[in-house]
């Protein structure tokens, strides 16, 4: 693998954080099976809408169906 710089001149801690921070994510995407399903993402966790009451019928009622708060 190579790392060219093309702007800035970086210290050497910098450069050695940068490329450790490059390596754990190339080693992390290798380690994962090609077919596996990714993180889920919280926006499309039904829980998110479950865990809260039920909103009270009422005048606002529609506009807190779908955001528990």
């Amino acid at each position: 693998m190579n790392i060219k710089v093309v702007r800035g001149n970086p210290t050497p801690e910098e450069l050695a954080a940068a490329l450790a921070v490059v390596r754990a994510r190339a080693a992390a995407a290798a380690a994962t099976p090609p077919g596996a399903p990714g993180p889920r993402d919280s926006w499309s966790d039904p829980a998110r809408i479950a865990a809260h009451r039920v909103p009270q019928p009422g005048p606002a009622s529609w506009s807190r169906t779908y955001w528990p708060g």
